[in-house]
Order: C-alpha cells, then structure tokens, then sequence
C-alpha cells in the first residue's frame, strides 16, 4: 500500500488492516500444496521431469525407488504425492496413481530426531505452526494432534480428511526401532532415506493386498551414500538397473543436480567442492559409490561433453549387444586430427524383433560397420551363427567381435583414462550403465545391465579396426575401395 493512503488511516483502521493482512497470510501459509508443480514460472513443472515421471510410474509399478542427488527435491515431491493420496486431491495433471477412498499410511525414518525434523515438518510444519506444511491446513484433523502441539516431541499418529468425507491416517516409525515394529496389519508405506533389508522387506509385506485401485503401495527416497547395499540390491533383485523399470511391479528414477531448475551453477560448484572425493557422486548424481569394484574409475567430467556437430569425412563405427530381453548398440566418430573418439548415439531397447533394431542401427547409417559376439548372451555356436545371418540379410554391416574381455576392459580403460573418448551427455542409458559396471566381490564382473557396455567394448576392440567414411564424403580415387577406411588410422 502507498505510503501516503497509509498515513492518511486512523489507528483503528490501521490495526484493521494489519489484521486482514495477518489473516491472508495464516490462510495463504495453509495453501503450499497448490502452489507446487505450477504451470508457469521458473520453477514450472515441465523443467521437473524426473519428478513426474516418478509420479506417473506409480500408475502402474507397485514399488518405486527415487534415488536421487541430495538437494533435489526427492523428499518434497514424496511428500506431496503422499498428500495427494491422503487428501484425495489431486492436480488436474496427475496421471500417477490415485486411491479412490481413504488410505493408511506409515511414514519411515532413520531415527525419531529425523523424522520429526524433515516428514513431520515437510507434512505438517513445525510444532506450534502446524498448517504451514504440505498438508491443507483445512484438512487437518487438529484433534488427532492435540498431545503434539503441546510439547517439542515427535507425533506419533494423525489423521487428515479426504474429499469422501472419510479420514486417511498417517503413522511416523523409525528404523532404529527394528524390523518387528514394521509387522502389523496392511499399510501404503513411504520409506524415506535407505532403510535396513529387514525393514524394507517387512514393510513390502504390509502393502500385500489386492484391493484394486486401492491397492496398497511403497515409496522409497533416498541419496545412496551406502553404495550397492542389500537393500539397493534387494530392491534391484538382479534386474537391469536404470531409470525406469526394473520389473513388472518395480520403478527406480533417479536424478542429479542438473536435472532441477532450482540449484545455480554457483550453489552446485559450492556444494560439490565441500563434499568428499568419495562421496560426489552419490550426493550430485544419486550414484551409489561403487569403490573398487568399478571398472572404469574415470572421473565423469574427463570425458562426458555437450553434443558437437560431427564433420561428415570422419570415419565411424560402432558396436551391437543382442540380449534376450534387451539389445543395446553404440557409435562412434573419430577426429583425424587429434585421435579423439566420440561416442555420440546409442540404441537401448527391450523385447522386439530383429527387424525392428535392424531398423533403428540402419537409420544412423547403413554403411557404419557394426562389431557383434554373435555367441555371446549364452547362445550356441548355431544360434551365433543364425543370428549373425539374420542380421546380415536385414542389411546391417556387422562382423564378429573379438571377445577378449580383460583384454578389451583394460583397452577402454587406458582410452578413457588417457582423454582419447569422449561421450556426449545425451547418451543416458550408456552413463546409466557405465555408472553400475561393477566387479563383484570375486573380482568377476557382473553380468547385468551391462548391455551397452558389451556393445562399447566390441566396438573399441573391433569396430575401430573397421571405421570408415560416409561413402558419400569419402575421397573417390582409382581403386578406392568403400568396405575399407578412407585412411589407415588406429590408437
């Protein structure tokens, strides 16, 4: 209000307006909820992708895993999908999953200090301030946490009101009190920060239930500051592990600080300098620290880049992995000049037809010379055989890999290492997988979610012995030859 209208007010009419103004703000303190995920605005939900995508999944997966980079947002987006269940309202772009009557919950932390300093504050708002959370103020039912307001101690049980006119109830445990406090009868449980095996398989067991669209389900958020735990595994149950599904009833997102519109480029060079070597990229990149079991240990930032454009006269490559449930293939380019490699496309997809990857490998060039383990995956030498045929009569250029694994880990390696590959950022599923290649505890590597990383290595140890020119760029001169190389060229 302009100054001058102000001192033309008597007291009286002040201290009326000073009270409207703290009524709109009492009032407008209980309304967080809807000024989330708006449409507009800087932090506009289009530049949240990773968040919604977590909640669409919940359409259908029964489990999801959003483990992500620390600041990101992975508690608060939980929090207000669990209002959204408990209040029955839901925004008019929610395509997750929605329960059609009321719902009972149990909402998990470590200990009783961090569940009432992050869940009880994120949902409610602090002791004596509660309404200024996620949750409505309206939609509170005060009297369930009468006992609450009257001490600085952690609520125990409360209940909130659905739009059915029934009540949903919320239940806050720890995981310090054991796997037994989580037996009891059938829950929706929202585990946040990496809970014990024995917890997290308790709990599984209390969201068995067949009950439709109410059907019960699990939530989990947390940073892996653990690495590959028993309970990050159990949860993988030896599937492909990437963002998306992990089985029929599994859904693991993860995101890092560059996936949000609310960290500076500042506040994340900051942040990232005061975090310990061993612990950057779990708490920037939502990646479970693997220590000396990872295979390639290079720094991302030594070789993943921004897209360049790649001059038409360099000689390309590239490498393909046949799975029986997945098949990946990669590319690469090789600057003449300066020997760089650079791996700028990727095909990542699950259960089809020969035709229809022989497809997608002949769009980014029919003449790029693919290197294949035909045999690989468990296959007979005839099935090799058939399969190589096949792929050869669908029209790809492709030869058979040299399968020297040590070997041809150790050459990637030395590449990476030395600054001679480079990947572009928008290769995902190849950073996903390189991320989780792993030896096991036998020095073995581990067989799963490795799809990619198989196509890399052939195509280091076998393509680039291959690459050639676009035809249609290459040099044309008596006797050239297109099956061949512009240029002998190797590493």
């Amino acid at each position: 209000m302009r100054a001058d209208i102000l001192n033309k007010l008597t007291l009286e009419e002040k201290r009326e307006l000073l009270a409207i103004l703290e009524e709109k703000n009492f009032r407008d303190t209980g309304k967080k909820f809807f000024s989330i995920f708006p449409d507009t605005g800087d932090l506009r939900r289009e530049l949240y992708p990773k968040h919604i995508s977590f909640f669409n999944a919940g359409y259908q997966y029964k489990q999801r895993l959003f483990m992500a980079a620390n600041r990101v947002g992975k508690t608060f987006s939980a929090g207000y999908e669990l209002v959204c269940h408990l209040t029955g309202r839901y925004p008019k772009w929610w395509t997750g999953r929605r329960f059609t009557q009321n719902n009972f919950w149990w909402v998990a932390g470590k200990d009783a200090k961090l569940v009432k300093s992050v869940l009880q504050d994120a949902l409610l708002g602090p002791v004596g301030s509660f309404g200024t959370g996620l949750l409505p103020r309206d939609c509170i039912d005060f009297d369930t946490l009468k006992d609450a307001q009257k001490a600085d101690t952690t609520v125990g049980t409360f209940r909130v009101k659905h739009i059915t006119g029934t009540y949903s109830t919320v239940e806050f445990k720890t995981y310090e009190a054991g796997r037994t406090s989580f037996e009891g009868t059938a829950k929706s449980i929202w585990f946040d920060e990496e809970p014990p095996l024995p917890v997290y398989t308790e709990g599984l067991l209390r969201t068995m239930t067949n009950n439709g669209p109410d059907e019960n389900i699990l939530m989990m958020t947390f940073t892996p500051l653990k690495g590959i735990s028993e309970t990050v595994m159990g949860f993988l149950d030896g599937s492909e592990f990437k963002s998306g599904e992990i089985s029929t009833s599994k859904w693991v997102e993860m995101a890092t600080w560059d996936d949000v519109p609310h960290l500076s480029e500042k506040a994340k060079a900051e942040m990232l300098e005061s975090i310990p070597p061993f612990q950057r990229d779990a708490r920037s990149k939502g990646i479970p620290s693997l220590g000396a079991g990872v295979i390639y240990p290079v720094p991302e930032s030594e070789y993943l880049i921004d897209p360049i454009t790649i001059p038409d006269n360099w000689p390309r490559y590239g490498g393909l992995d046949v799975g029986w449930n997945r098949t990946g293939a990669v590319w690469l380019a090789k600057d003449p000049n300066t020997n760089i490699h650079y791996l700028y496309s990727e095909h990542y997809r699950g259960q089809a037809e020969a035709s229809v990857h022989a497809e997608a490998i002949k769009a980014r060039g029919q003449w790029i010379p693919m290197a294949i383990d035909t045999a690989a995956r468990g296959r007979t030498q005839t099935d090799g055989d058939s399969l190589y045929n096949q792929y050869t009569n669908l029209g790809l250029n492709i030869q058979n890999a040299n399968k020297a694994v040590e070997t041809g880990l150790a050459t990637v390696w030395e590449l990476l290492s030395g600054g001679q590959i480079k990947v572009f950022k928008t290769c995902t599923n190849f950073m996903d997988e390189i991320r989780l290649y792993r030896r096991d505890e036998k020095g073995n590597v581990v067989k799963s979610n490795d799809h990619l990383m198989d196509a890399f290595r052939y195509a280091i140890m076998t393509g680039r012995e291959a690459a050639k020119v676009n035809p249609a760029f290459a040099p044309k001169s008596p006797g050239y030859n297109h099956n061949v190389p512009s240029r002998p060229w190797r590493i």
